[in-house]
């Protein structure tokens, strides 16, 4: 579906010619910006987001379990979000591949990825990957201190160094040599950590403090890659020039702190201040509830750091669609990107705004009309059962008690299933 937003600032002899067929949306009173992009999300996923087995799990992927069915979809839709990064847990230095959606609601897990995105994965420092607030049954896998952590990173890619130069011998042998040579066994662990030292899969690093920033962006240039993205980044504030000069992202949270030891130095000023420096910032959930409402998020960008509300903005779209190689299809408003809309109430940073209807791939997946219509039906449904409960209980039908049914939300830490 194609559609014209219009606007009461064009003057009649000013409007496009509208061709028949398209679907016109009065516009007047309202905000329209394109969709909000999560770069750190744990929604959508079905039966686990950690596998924490092992150090490094770089084969698994979380491309293999999208749950379409997760009702935060729709929810997030409701927020203006309409795609979103979900990535692996943390606890492990390097963990799983990640999914990238649209919020295609009521579409199938497959059909909900993004054709062609570009490969992700979640690496992650400090406390989780050490284990330090497991408890005392978790003090057997290695790493269990910071400076293992180090240790499994060069492990690992020396590891993939090696793997890829025993496949390049193969495949450099000559056809008859070939012929009678044994190819290396397939790791597909390593073929993945290939694939970021070629600049084939981009790195989502889950962070805290400085100084192990700064060590795994040291291992990351003797090793010969990028880390692409550091996200919550809390002390990004203190090597927001480092990170400026190696070439990585900052996706922070806005004004998240204390909440843990490594946290304490959090600043609301973080992500202002990695702007100032030159670096590529967004501002990212990590939380089904906080994905709802990531433009007031955006919006304390204003009031902590004084950044303008262009910036503020872009940080929770054309940001974090950067990070994801996504800035050429979406992220923001122009010809030839998909047509990721939203419209407000009222400026989008304003904590009054709402998401009045959220486009995806030009198609309304969520309106606040139809919302509440659905509302009234399901109001009606259910107080139709109800009467039908009682009624069977009037009449001696067994009962049984009420049970509750909890819907576990993901985070960077969570182990249950």
């Amino acid at each position: 579906m194609q559609m014209s937003i219009s606007r009461t600032e064009i003057k009649p002899w000013q409007r496009p010619s509208v061709p028949s067929g398209v679907k016109e949306i009065d516009g007047t009173g309202k905000h329209v910006t394109s969709g909000i992009i999560d770069e750190h999300s744990h929604i959508a996923i079905s039966k686990g987001v950690n596998e924490g087995t092992q150090s490094v799990t770089a084969e698994v992927s979380i491309g293999d379990v999208v749950n379409s069915e997760d009702i935060n979809i729709y929810r997030q839709l409701a927020g203006g979000v309409t795609a979103s990064q979900l990535l692996h847990g943390s606890a492990n230095p390097i963990g799983g591949q990640s999914g990238i959606i649209k919020l295609r609601w009521g579409r199938l897990p497959e059909e909900m990825k993004i054709a062609d995105a570009a490969g992700h994965i979640k690496f992650a420092l400090g406390e989780n990957v050490k284990q330090s607030n497991w408890g005392e049954y978790y003090t057997s896998r290695y790493p269990q201190t910071r400076m293992g952590v180090e240790q499994v990173f060069y492990d690992a890619f020396y590891r993939a160094k090696a793997y890829k130069a025993e496949w390049a011998t193969y495949n450099g042998l000559a056809k008859k040599e070939k012929a009678s040579a044994t190819a290396p066994r397939r790791d597909l662990e390593l073929e993945t950590l290939v694939e970021i030292l070629d600049s084939k899969r981009f790195v989502t690093c889950h962070s805290y403090v400085q100084q192990e920033i700064n060590m795994l962006m040291h291992v990351a240039d003797s090793m010969g890659f990028t880390l692409n993205t550091f996200t919550h980044i809390l002390e990004g504030y203190k090597v927001a020039d480092k990170m400026k000069e190696h070439g990585a992202n900052g996706s922070t949270f806005s004004d998240w702190w204390a909440y843990k030891f490594e946290v304490n130095d959090a600043i609301p000023y973080n992500a202002a201040l990695m702007h100032d420096a030159g670096v590529n910032v967004g501002i990212n959930s990590d939380d089904a509830e906080m994905g709802r409402r990531l433009n007031q998020e955006a919006a304390k960008g204003v009031k902590y750091g004084g950044m303008s509300q262009e910036e503020a903005w872009k940080m929770v779209t054309l940001n974090p669609a950067k990070m994801l190689k996504m800035d050429g299809q979406t992220g923001s408003l122009k010809a030839g990107k998909d047509a990721d809309v939203v419209v407000w109430s009222a400026n989008p940073l304003s904590i009054y705004a709402r998401a009045e209807q959220t486009y995806v791939d030009g198609i309304l997946y969520y309106s606040i009309e139809k919302d509440a219509a659905a509302q009234e039906a399901l109001n009606k449904d259910r107080n139709r059962i109800i009467q039908k409960m009682i009624a069977a209980k009037k009449g001696g039908a067994k009962t049984d008690k009420p049970s509750k049914k909890e819907h576990l939300l993901y985070h960077c830490d969570t182990m249950e299933n």
